[in-house]
């Protein structure tokens, strides 16, 4: 919820009507010009499990970037590729 009231610049996220438990996210209008990403609009999800806030997300890039590997979970420390550096007082949105 706290996302969709205090939405974060540069990035729309909202959940399947269908599935509460996946998000769609889209990072548009990269004002950085030396970023590899500036001008570009990228598309990825956020599948939940049902026991979040105690597990972590799986975080995943759908469009292709030249960083990511599309398609597959993310390695990040707050994703469910590293599950033992999650903390679930930590919010997806910051």
């Amino acid at each position: 919820m706290k996302i969709q009231k205090d939405p974060i610049p540069q990035i729309i996220c909202k959940p399947l009507t269908s599935n509460i438990l996946e998000w769609h996210y889209c990072i548009y209008d990269i004002k950085d010009e030396k970023s590899p990403y500036f001008g570009g609009v990228y598309h990825g999800k956020i599948v939940f499990s049902p026991e979040y806030p105690f597990k972590p997300p799986s975080i995943f890039m759908i469009t292709p970037s030249g960083r990511f590997q599309i398609n597959s979970r993310l390695c990040l420390s707050m994703s469910d590729f590293h599950p033992e550096s999650w903390n679930p007082m930590w919010s997806i949105s910051r």
